[in-house]
């Protein structure tokens, strides 16, 4: 092949420019977006570490999703140039375009189990909570209970678990505040018990299984994205008969809350660990 007809099939053709654009415009907004929200969150919560650390691994992400829309616009990693390390440059280059793909259909997987919905209902209802900021619900917090006090509605013969520790400054856990925050809406004191124990989401489950028969049908009430993984760290602390019962989550910081679970998700899968 001349040097002519080389360098013309290593000049990207006009549909993936475009899309090499799209995706370097979608995400350096994306990796932007989520950068400001996880730093605001980090110094809005108790536990920062564990935020740090997931903040990192997001980053290491989206850093591979724009090599990958880089060299989709320029094609310096999989061109076909002549060049002693090509071989290696296309093997990188196809491995970083694997590993974003399979994390953005993982990413869908993740959306779409937030959209399942169960019918009917179950005699208790486990609601988890999520890390306080500044000592107050965020908004998906809140979205949270507003779906718990309507399955109470559905169900009236229900009785809530209000799951989540981490105190904040004064000592206030997640489930001690969202008991507060139903209170104030007219839920009876009797209708909601409390584990405020756990740190995690699988303390959360595995401290609730020993409150309830994990064998037993119950509901569970989270935001849609994390809904995914909450159904699998519940089976993997027992749960057998697992209602899903989905709460709509805040859609500008949804992006944000995907990666995070996305991140979860990756290091459950290899670690074994909720």
């Amino acid at each position: 092949m001349s040097r002519t007809a080389v360098e013309k099939a290593a000049t990207p053709g006009i549909a993936r420019r475009v899309a090499g654009d799209a995706l370097l415009a979608l995400f350096s907004a994306y990796t932007a977006t989520l950068s400001v929200q996880m730093r605001r969150r980090i110094r809005a919560v108790v536990l920062k570490d564990g935020y740090r650390e997931v903040f990192r691994y997001e980053l290491g992400l989206c850093g591979l999703l724009l090599l990958s829309a880089a060299d989709l616009r320029f094609g310096f990693l999989t061109d076909p140039g002549r060049n002693r390390l090509r071989i290696a440059r296309r093997t990188a280059g196809g491995a970083i375009h694997a590993v974003s793909a399979a994390a953005l259909l993982f990413a869908g997987k993740i959306a779409a189990g937030g959209r399942i919905r169960s019918e009917g209902g179950a005699p208790h209802a486990i609601v988890l909570g999520m890390a306080l900021e500044n000592g107050a619900p965020t908004k998906d917090l809140l979205l949270r209970l507003d779906a718990a006090a309507q399955y109470l509605q559905q169900n009236p013969e229900a009785v809530l678990i209000l799951t989540g520790g981490n105190p904040d400054e004064r000592g206030r856990t997640e489930a001690a505040v969202m008991r507060e925050l139903l209170a104030a809406r007219g839920v009876p004191e009797e209708k909601m018990l409390l584990e405020d124990k756990a740190e995690t989401t699988i303390e959360n489950f595995e401290n609730t299984a020993r409150m309830l028969d994990p064998a037993k049908p119950v509901a569970l009430i989270s935001s849609d994205y994390h809904m995914d993984r909450a159904v699998g760290t519940a089976r993997t602390a027992g749960f057998t008969d697992i209602l899903r019962f989905p709460a709509p989550s805040d859609p500008r910081s949804y992006g944000t809350n995907l990666m995070l679970e996305l991140i979860m998700e990756i290091n459950e899968l290899t670690f074994k660990k909720r």
